[in-house]
C-alpha cells in the first residue's frame, strides 16, 4: 500500500478564450512538467459538484474529501476552528464583516471595504460595539479576526438554515433580508433582521454602518477522514478556513504561507510532503490559491503566464514512493465576470503501479480523454485509494464507520 498525495491548485480550471487562440490557460501554458505527470499516468475531468455546477472551494473540497452535504457544518465553522476557537455543537455560527453603507431608495447598498491601512482599529472597535445583543432569546457574539471581519456566534437554540445579508456582489444587489431556509429556521431569520437593524443604530453617524452576515452553519458529527477513508496525515494550506475544515475531519492542519513568490511556495511546499512522508504519513494534502487568484485578474494571459510559472515548481514530487493527483478545486475563468463556473477541471494521478494512458499534454480538453473519464467530487478518494493498494472490498464490511471508502487505519482483533 502506498501514501496518497494531493496537490490542489485553487480555481486551475478555466474557459477557452479568442486571446489564447481557442484555448484555456492551461491549455495555452507551455507545462513541461505538468505533460510528463500526465504521460506518466492516468487523467481525467473533474467536477466537483457535477457539470455546470459552480461550487465554492468549501465546499468542493468537502466533496473531494469524501465527505456528503448532509454533512456539511457551513464554512463559518471552518473559520471559527481555523483560528482556534472554541466550536460547541450547540452553537450556530455566520461569517460577519462591518462595512460601509448608503441608503437608497431601494434599500442599503454597501459602498466599499474598511480602509486596511487607516480603519483598521476603528472596524475592529466597532465590531466590539455590536457584541452580546440579544434578540428573542438568542445571544449574538462577536469576535473580530482581522480588518472588521468577524466571527458571529449564536446561542439560545439557533437554527443556522438562514440565507445570507451579504449580497456578494455589492454592485448589483443591496444588503439583503435574511430568510429562514426551513420553517425551523423562523425564529433565527427574524432575529438575524433584527440583529442587523440593532447593529445598523449602533453604528448610526460612521462611514462603517453595517454588518453583514454569511456562511451560515452549526458543527456536527463526522467520521474522521481515517475513518472514513482508512488514510491519516496533513493538510498544507494559508485559508484559515481550510485549515478549519482539516481539523473537522481531524487532518492535521498546518499553515503554508504565501508570498509574493508562488513558485518558491509551490516548491516548499512540495519539500514538505516529502518530509511529512518520512515522517510515516499516508495521506497529505496540499492547497496552493495562486491560480484562483490569476483566474480573478480576469485576463487570460495572467492565468496561462501563472500555470507556466508554477510548472517548474513541480519537479520534485514524490512520484517513486506515493499516488500523486494533481487537480484543481473548481474553474476560476478569466473570462467572463463570473466567480467561478461548473467547467471541467484537469485531473491526474500518477505514482507506483498506476496505468498509462494515452494522454501526454496537461489541458481540460486532453486530460478528458484519459481513462479516468469524467469524475465528480465523491470519485476523487475512491480513485486514488484503489490506485493506492486501499480500495474498500465492497461486499464485505471491515469498519463500522459510516461512509468508509478504503481499508480502515485501525482494526480491533478479537482475543
Amino acid at each position: 500500500m502506498h501514501p496518497i498525495v494531493i496537490v490542489l491548485l485553487d480555481g486551475l480550471g478555466d474557459r477557452a478564450h479568442e486571446a489564447l487562440g481557442g484555448r484555456t490557460g492551461n491549455e495555452a501554458a507551455a507545462t513541461p512538467v505538468l505533460d510528463a505527470l500526465c504521460a506518466r499516468g492516468s487523467c481525467g475531468a473533474l467536477y466537483a459538484v457535477g457539470p455546470g455546477r459552480a461550487p465554492s472551494s468549501e465546499v468542493a473540497h468537502w466533496a473531494m474529501l469524501g465527505y456528503r452535504p448532509d454533512e456539511f457544518p457551513g464554512r463559518a465553522v471552518f473559520e471559527a476552528l481555523g483560528r482556534g476557537q472554541n466550536v460547541s455543537p450547540g452553537d450556530v455560527f455566520a461569517y460577519a464583516a462591518v462595512r460601509p453603507a448608503e441608503r437608497r431608495h431601494d434599500g442599503v447598498w454597501l459602498t466599499g471595504r474598511p480602509d486596511p491601512e487607516r480603519e483598521s482599529e476603528l472596524a475592529e472597535e466597532l465590531v466590539r460595539r455590536c457584541d452580546a445583543i440579544e434578540i428573542d432569546g438568542l445571544t449574538f457574539s462577536l469576535t473580530h479576526v482581522w480588518r472588521g471581519e468577524a466571527i458571529l456566534r449564536v446561542r439560545g437554540g439557533a437554527d443556522e438554515r438562514v440565507t445570507d445579508s451579504d449580497a456578494f456582489f455589492r454592485d448589483r444587489h443591496p444588503v439583503l433580508r435574511p430568510q429562514p431556509a426551513a420553517p425551523e429556521a423562523e425564529r433565527t431569520a427574524r432575529a438575524a433582521e433584527a440583529w442587523t437593524r440593532e447593529v445598523m443604530s449602533r453604528l448610526d453617524g460612521e462611514r462603517l454602518n453595517v454588518i453583514t452576515l454569511k456562511w451560515w452553519g452549526q458543527p456536527r458529527p463526522v467520521p474522521t477522514f481515517a475513518q472514513r477513508h482508512g488514510v491519516d496525515g496533513a493538510f498544507l494550506a494559508e485559508s484559515a478556513f481550510l485549515r478549519g475544515l482539516a481539523e473537522c475531519v481531524g487532518l492535521t492542519p498546518v499553515e503554508a504561507r504565501e508570498t509574493d513568490d508562488p513558485v518558491a511556495d509551490l516548491r516548499q511546499r512540495v519539500q514538505r510532503v516529502h518530509e511529512l512522508l518520512d515522517e510515516g504519513d499516508t495521506f497529505v494534502f496540499v492547497h496552493q490559491k495562486t491560480t484562483d487568484a490569476a483566474g480573478h485578474t480576469k485576463d487570460p494571459h495572467v492565468k496561462r503566464d501563472t500555470i507556466e510559472r508554477l510548472d517548474d515548481a513541480l519537479t520534485e514530487l514524490p512520484l517513486d514512493r506515493a499516488i500523486v493527483c494533481l487537480t484543481g478545486d473548481h474553474a476560476t475563468p478569466a473570462s467572463p465576470e463570473v466567480i467561478h463556473s461548473g467547467d471541467p477541471v484537469p485531473f491526474v494521478v500518477a505514482g507506483p503501479g498506476v496505468r498509462r494512458d494515452d494522454v501526454v499534454e496537461f489541458g481540460e480538453l486532453t486530460c478528458a480523454r484519459g481513462i479516468l473519464g469524467h469524475l465528480r467530487g465523491p470519485d476523487v478518494m475512491p480513485v486514488l485509494l484503489n490506485a493506492a493498494d486501499r480500495p474498500l472490498f465492497l461486499g464485505s464490511r471491515p469498519t463500522p464507520f459510516d461512509g468508509a471508502d478504503g481499508y480502515p487505519a485501525v482494526l480491533d482483533p478479537l482475543r
